[in-house]
């Protein structure tokens, strides 16, 4: 039985939608003796809070079974550096686009459009609060205090994350969670990212750990999801790009806006 290393490369959104099978695939590896570490391959503007902390957790949970390493490509905000927070050691691109660490809680409201185009809305509620997070009408400013309570939740929890896989304090952390990103040159002075190095040299310092050659690596794809075949099944190749753009563009617009949001 030969050892191998096993590359997994995740680019889009961080949804729960989109990671169940990253999930799945994770846990199977942690079961795959031939699998003796793994590269994972991120580049995401982040996503959603609680799918953001499930990838997290499955890239830690395997890190504990065989070495993980993080390849960052070109952005690695917000919930795609908590994601990469699982691995042992995190390398970026000088140029990549690294951190972004805070929390939105998007509150979209349409009223005043749908007045001005004649629509006539009646919301029907039970509760003072329940038509507040419709994305109908405004905050009242109690409801704007209470949702900055929750995001102010999330945000703590995020920092903290950060401070105990960087091994740095919550207050060095905080002072650097200001949402903003920074190169992964700057990162690596930072301390929020380990070393500067492409993909290929991340994969070579995985080899070195693991002591397998990495012209021993395996590309790992999760199955895909049946939307995603659906929407490609009926295109030729030579419309491969628009099919990928209409693809990911209504995925995109079907994202639940109704919960926090660690993106970049």
């Amino acid at each position: 039985m030969r050892a191998q290393l096993a590359h997994v490369a995740f680019r889009g959104t961080i949804r729960e939608r989109a990671i169940e099978p990253y999930l799945r695939l994770f846990t199977a590896l942690r079961s795959r003796r031939r699998v003796r570490g793994v590269l994972f391959d991120i580049s995401s503007g982040g996503g959603e809070a609680v799918a953001s902390t499930d990838l997290f957790l499955a890239v830690k949970r395997l890190d504990r079974t065989k070495p993980v390493f993080a390849s960052i490509g070109s952005v690695g905000a917000s919930g795609a550096y908590l994601a990469a927070l699982g691995a042992r050691r995190i390398f970026a691109y000088p140029e990549s686009q690294v951190g972004s660490i805070g929390v939105v809680y998007p509150h979209i409201a349409v009223r005043e459009l749908v007045r001005r185009l004649g629509i006539s809305v009646d919301l029907l509620h039970v509760g003072e609060h329940k038509d507040a997070y419709q994305g109908y009408r405004p905050l009242s400013e109690e409801e704007r205090a209470k949702l900055l309570a929750v995001a102010q939740e999330s945000y703590d929890a995020f920092v903290a994350r950060v401070a105990e896989e960087r091994h740095r304090s919550v207050d060095e952390i905080r002072r650097l969670a200001t949402g903003e990103f920074w190169s992964g040159r700057r990162a690596v002075e930072l301390g929020l990212v380990d070393a500067l190095a492409d993909r290929e040299d991340a994969l070579e310092a995985l080899a070195q750990a693991t002591g397998v050659p990495a012209r021993r690596t395996i590309r790992v794809v999760p199955p895909r999801p049946l939307l995603g075949r659906l929407l490609s099944g009926g295109f030729s190749d030579g419309a491969g790009g628009l099919s990928a753009w209409f693809r990911e563009s209504l995925e995109d617009a079907v994202v639940d806006l109704g919960g926090p949001a660690w993106r970049g």
